[in-house]
């Protein structure tokens, strides 16, 4: 039993006696299938916190001879698998985090690792092997002893990648690599690889070391999408076990759209049930500033994108002609796909296109609007919390004011001369909102269509419900006429508490004569 040869269950031991366990064992029966095959080499690149190291220490468990398994996974999903015990604990293991390594050995990257694994290797075989040689040849020869194959676990294997300009280093890494996953000895001794990254591989010019992988990404990860992050089914699931309202969770943490599937941010999610309180929990465990970086590239059009995805749109992206590489990011495209493999943007593959996918992840982008070209929109967005609750205090005067100062923020990027794009400035001036609200645009109700309903979630707490009528160049009288003759409330009804009726109309006396007006009502039966 070693640190990173034949490692202990410690890792899953750990995740098994959590507060909150989900169960995703059957990524094992995926692997197992793929045992000894054509298919045994799996790279897994997703988000950070979408349980790409929780899946390792798993595979670590399940498969290492340093240790017995039974117990631990006796009544999770793998156990009713027919070869539940035909794979268990019978392979020598390999597990490296090169992030680790990297954060102390960068000059010497290689030779680290190969010292680390030697010292494990040492306890077991003491001064019998040659620990001179490249690891991969005492890969092979303790195979050849033992008949035992191997299964190789490097956890965040694109750390060099994604972090050194030095070519050599980065030659010499994925010589490394290549002799692990592709020379001839290791047909012989591999049973297994499963890396894992943020970014998809990068194809290097002549360097081959990785092309034999089977990618699975934030763009597409059939068939095992659903054992990295939460499904639908297990997010309600935690919710009633900790009594934290599903519709709040869904607006907070859901988005991710893989393969058809909605996912969730695993550790966000985990975070909420574990405080019972909704926030912005990602933020506290990954940089947001890369958000800021790619957001603020020059690109044409990219402005433009983020605006109409900050005001709940979504933007057609060629994800096909990224490098994945950061570093070669070359046009507003790239920019896009880079923020989707990192979990800032959502992706409709059926579509082709991006979008902010939940309340949490638009936290980070108000968070990094505050430099930049985006710092007068930042300054527009400050204010949201202001606009809400005047709303909610029925301060027509300044919901208006605060409307306008809006306007004249995002005039410049949004066309704003009808109802359709004041619709999308009302969705940015009302930015926060959705914290606490289901925001529903041109919904159904009564004899026509509500241009906004605001329906309060579990944790809005004393927020009441609003529905909210847009005109152009008419008055908000007429909005509110409008809500009461067409019968807009009704898309609020079983609804018991407070609903504000709010009017909202933009006049245009000239090029430069812009003003807005507004009422606001409680509903009376």
């Amino acid at each position: 039993m070693g640190v990173y040869f034949n490692p202990s269950n410690g890792s899953y031991t750990q995740a098994r006696n959590s507060q909150i366990f989900v169960d995703k064992t059957g990524l094992i029966e995926y692997l197992n299938k793929r045992i000894a095959t054509e298919e045994k080499c799996i790279a897994l690149s997703h988000a950070r916190r979408f349980g790409k190291s929780h899946a390792a220490g798993m595979i670590d468990a399940y498969y290492s001879l340093g240790c017995d398994s039974t117990k631990l996974f006796e009544d999770t999903e793998i156990a009713k698998s027919s070869d539940f015990k035909k794979y268990m604990n019978k392979y020598n293991v390999i597990h490296l985090d090169i992030s680790s390594v990297w954060d102390f050995h960068k000059e010497d990257l290689v030779e680290s690792i190969h010292e680390r694994v030697c010292e494990d290797f040492q306890k077991e075989y003491t001064d019998t092997l040659n620990y001179d040689k490249d690891l991969y040849l005492l890969i092979q020869e303790i195979y050849s002893r033992s008949r035992i194959p191997f299964v190789i676990i490097i956890d965040e294997w694109d750390c060099v990648i994604r972090n050194s300009n030095d070519k050599e280093l980065v030659h010499r890494y994925l010589q490394f690599l290549h002799s692990l996953f592709k020379s001839e000895e290791s047909k012989s001794f591999l049973a297994l690889a499963y890396i894992t990254g943020i970014l998809p591989i990068k194809k290097i010019q002549d360097e081959s070391a990785l092309n034999n992988f089977r990618e699975y990404t934030m763009l597409d990860s059939y068939p095992i999408t659903e054992y990295y992050g939460f499904t639908e089914e297990e997010v309600k699931g935690l919710c009633r076990e900790y009594d934290m309202d599903f519709e709040s969770t869904k607006a907070w943490y859901n988005g991710y759209l893989i393969d058809g599937v909605h996912m969730y941010n695993p550790n966000s999610v985990s975070m909420a049930m574990d405080r019972h309180k909704f926030d912005s929990y990602w933020k506290n465990t990954s940089s947001f500033s890369s958000v800021n970086t790619f957001i603020n590239m020059n690109y044409a059009g990219l402005k433009d994108d983020v605006m109409t995805m900050l005001a709940g749109g979504k933007v057609r992206v060629n994800t096909n002609l990224f490098q994945n590489d950061f570093s070669t990011v070359a046009s507003k495209d790239d920019a896009l796909t880079a923020l989707i493999h990192l979990g800032y943007l959502g992706y409709d593959s059926d579509r082709k296109r991006a979008y902010i996918p939940n309340y949490e992840v638009a936290t980070a982008f108000e968070a990094a609007l505050q430099t930049g070209v985006w710092k007068e929109i930042a300054k527009a967005i400050s204010i949201c919390d202001e606009l809400l609750d005047e709303t909610i205090d029925g301060n027509a005067d300044r919901v208006a004011e605060l409307i306008e100062l809006a306007h004249e923020t995002y005039t410049s990027v949004l066309n704003y001369n009808d109802e359709n794009s004041l619709s999308c400035v009302l969705t940015m001036a009302y930015f926060t909102a959705p914290a606490y609200y289901d925001i529903i645009r041109e919904h159904p109700a009564g004899k026509g269509y509500a241009d906004f309903i605001f329906k309060p979630r579990a944790n809005a707490g004393w927020r009441p419900a609003m529905v909210v009528e847009l005109k152009y160049n008419q008055s908000a009288d007429t909005a509110i006429r409008q809500i009461k003759e067409k019968r807009y409330q009704g898309a609020l009804s079983g609804y018991g508490d407070k609903i504000l009726l709010v009017g909202i109309n933009y006049d245009v006396e000239g090029e430069d004569k812009k003003h807005h007006t507004c009422v606001i009502e409680e509903w009376m039966e």
